[in-house]
This record gives C-alpha cells, structure tokens and sequence, in this order.
C-alpha cells in the first residue's frame, strides 16, 4: 500500500502518552468546517465479506429503480432493490496473478495487495477499513469491529498459512487485525469505554510529559498557544463531565447510551445463522451506541470447513465442496441457496439500519455505507476477473442509490480497479489519499 498522505501541519500534530493521541489546533477552515457539522451524525461503514464467490448465471442486475431485475442469488435482496448499488467488472489486478485461487484473493479482497508467497513470511497489504480506523478510530471508544463467525485456522493450503484465508482486515501489512468470533466478548467492549483506559482521568495528564517537552522548544509566543490550547482542552472534559451527567450532548447524539439487546451467552452459538445474526445485531448497536463507526464480518473464512446442512434444502456438505460442485445440477442448486443465504443476512443488516433511529429524524441507513462482497466471482472455476459486490446505505448523503446499476466491464483494466471503489468511499468518509493500493483514480459515477 502507498504511505498514507502527510496532514497539511507544518509542526508536529499531535501530543502522546499512555495510549492517548492528543490533535494540536486546527486550521481555521477545519474548524469552521466542524462547526457546520456538529448536528449530523457521523458516517458510519460496514463489510460483510462471504467466501468462495457466487455462480455467475445467478449473480446480475438489469434496469434501474423500481424496475430493476435481480438475479436469483440475490432474491433476499427484493425488497431493498431500490436501496442498492450493484457494481459489476471491478477487480484486483494482483489478486489475478497470485498462483493460489484462494489465499492468493481473500486477504487483499479490502487492498488490492499482493501476498507474500514464501510461507516463512506472513504479508498481505493493510486494508482501507484500517486506514479508516488510523484515521477515524480516535473518535470513538473502539477504532473498528473486526468480527467473524469461524476461527482463524492455522493449517496450511497451497504451501501457505490460513492466516491469509480467515484474515481480511490487516492494520498493517504484515499484522491481520484480531478477528472476534465471541458475541458475548463484543458486547462487553460496547459497554464500556472498548479502550482500557481510566475513563475519570483527564487526557491531558497522559499527554503532560509529552507538552511539557515540546514546550521548551517553542518560542514564546508559540508556548502561550500551546497553553491557551491545553486550558481549553481541560474546560471541554469539565463541560462534557456536566453534560454527561445531565445526560446531555451539544449536537447531535447517539440515539441510546445503554445496550438495548440482552448480553449474548459467553459461549460461542452452535447455531450458525444465530450466531451471524447476534453479530449483525451487534454492529447495529455498535454504530447506534456510536461505540464504532467501522466494522467488517467475515461469514465464513475461504476454503471454509463450515457444514451448511442448517440451510433448508442443502444436504450436509462443506461450502467449499457445494461451490466447486462441476455444474452438477443438484449441487449447483444446493450452491445458490448458499448465496442466498449469505444475502440473506446482508438484506437483514440493511432491514435492521433502515428501522434503527440515529436521531435527527434519520435512521442509521441514512448515515451509513454497507459493503457486501467476496473475493471470487465463479467459485466454481476460481475466476476473480471481476468481483461481486453490493453497496448500500445513504452514507449521510454522500452515496446515491435508487436501485442502480454500475458496469466498468468495459471500462479498461485501469478504470475497474476495487480500489479506485475504495478511494472513494473513504473519500465519503472524510478521508482523502492520493492512491490507494494499485491506483490513483476514483470510481467514475459512482
């Protein structure tokens, strides 16, 4: 990945210590710019990754809005369609030349990234949910939800580590983020602050040594500045102490401060479709909480060893085995009822954010982004020459949906690149890279 973009401060822009980040005075187009947003709620993403791709006959849209078609696969999709963006052509063109079908195209599925092929070597390429979470992630108690319904598995395939087939969200490209199969462990880090920090403490006392040093290097002026700014810091925590007392905020809030769901059992549910709908309930209330504004959930890892047998109509059978089924008529029949179960629980997700309240008079789909994806497009033939992907949500205004139908199949190979898709979309999220894995340009239309 290409290093992040410097931020536009001639001096050092932040002040350090116990964990704690402290951002010195903006600019006053930022701050004039944050005054005018005070009262809307922030944009929220969200992933839901299925492995093994989808059967391509099944897999399409035709017409726009009201008239739009889908394809079979996407049928839990129907009432939603015209809440939907389907992209069609998008690829990665690394993950095309990677030797492995699997492990070569799920880890780089959020960055485009080539995979270290030397199995000694563990390294993908840090996905654009975690350029979002350096970016954002000091905004709320947790940077970012990384969540996934199997465990990571530690065998080898193709000469190399499933780390890469139950990873997709990488902080760095040598460190997959810690991926949360536990529900009941998701709902204790919403309850609290999800830091591990002494909450009653003023930041400024973590920051104190580091102030204290960069004092002595600043000309007087520059020093009462700095002193002025941590005076003002210390008057917002005494403010906000208030208003959190007297349950309120300046702008806008989060429309609940308590769980409004019991706690999950500590154990994990043995009951696959239970257990994905707990952690989509869970990012629901992540983002309502504003405890989160970033969450990916892997359904099921690549080359998954989960049994489908609970999805009504498909014998026991690993999905790995139904997807590469050989066009056998039964088993391809028994592989689209899992595509659509995966939607299924996409269609839940986008359900559940259109009647969540994120106050304002809006619901969390108005101010959210959702992705649904996977890293193959026929899984059955290993081809990732274009990948499926399903966009959803109003992302505060920032994504226009209506039912369409975006197709950069004949775009050329420069202008179908996933990442020029996530460029924008952290564009749409307030932040702005020059390039992003394998280019430099934005999605056109999008």
């Amino acid at each position: 990945m290409a290093p992040l973009a410097p931020r536009p401060l001639a001096r050092r822009s932040f002040l350090r210590g116990a964990g704690v980040a402290l951002t010195l005075p903006w600019f006053d187009s930022l701050t004039a710019q944050a005054a005018t947003t005070a009262n809307k709620a922030p944009v929220r993403f969200g992933c839901l990754y299925f492995s093994n791709g989808v059967e391509p006959e099944h897999w399409w849209a035709k017409g726009e809005g009201a008239a739009m078609e889908i394809g079979p696969a996407l049928a839990p999709m129907q009432p939603h369609r015209e809440d939907i963006v389907f992209v069609r052509g998008l690829y990665h063109h690394q993950a095309m030349i990677m030797p492995s079908p699997h492990l070569g195209r799920s880890p780089n599925i959020l960055s485009g990234s080539p995979i270290s092929l030397d199995p000694a070597v563990i390294r993908c390429g840090t996905s654009f949910d975690q350029v979002l979470a350096a970016r954002l992630g000091a905004q709320t108690a947790l940077p970012s939800m990384v969540l996934g319904i199997e465990p990571n598995e530690l065998r080898l395939e193709d000469g190399l580590s499933m780390v890469y087939g139950s990873s997709i969200s990488w902080m760095s490209p040598t460190k997959p983020a810690a991926k949360e199969i536990y529900p009941a462990r998701i709902f204790d880090l919403l309850v609290g602050d999800g830091s591990g920090r002494q909450v009653d403490r003023s930041i400024l006392d973590a920051v104190r040594r580091d102030a204290n040093s960069l004092s002595t290097r600043l000309n007087s002026g520059d020093r009462h500045k700095l002193d002025e700014y941590l005076e003002s810091i210390r008057s917002i925590e005494k403010r906000l102490t208030r208003a959190a007392k007297d349950e309120r905020l300046e702008g806008w809030r989060p429309s609940i401060t308590k769980p409004n769901i019991p706690r999950p059992a500590d154990q994990i549910p043995q009951d696959v479709p239970e257990h994905m709908k707990l952690m989509l309930d869970l990012i629901v209330l992540s983002f309502q909480m504003d405890k989160s504004r970033l969450a990916t959930l892997m359904l099921n890892n690549d080359l998954s060893q989960m049994n489908m047998k609970f999805i009504p109509g498909v014998q026991g059978a690993l999905h790995l085995d139904l997807t590469h089924n050989g066009k056998a008529a039964a088993t391809e029949a028994m592989y689209l009822k899992t595509n659509q179960f995966h939607i299924a629980q996409f269609a839940y997700l986008v359900d559940r954010m259109k009647k969540t309240d994120d106050g304002n008079g809006q619901t969390l789909f108005d101010n959210t982004i959702l992705m649904c994806c996977s890293s193959l497009f026929d899984g059955d033939a290993h081809s990732a020459e274009q990948l499926p992907i399903l966009l959803a949500g109003k992302g505060g205004g920032a994504l226009k949906l209506g039912g369409r139908n975006l197709d950069y199949m004949k775009a050329g190979d420069d202008n179908r690149r996933a990442c020029s898709l996530y460029l924008s979309l952290m564009d749409r999220m307030g932040v702005q890279l020059d390039r992003f894995g394998d280019t430099d340009k934005r999605l056109a239309n999008l």
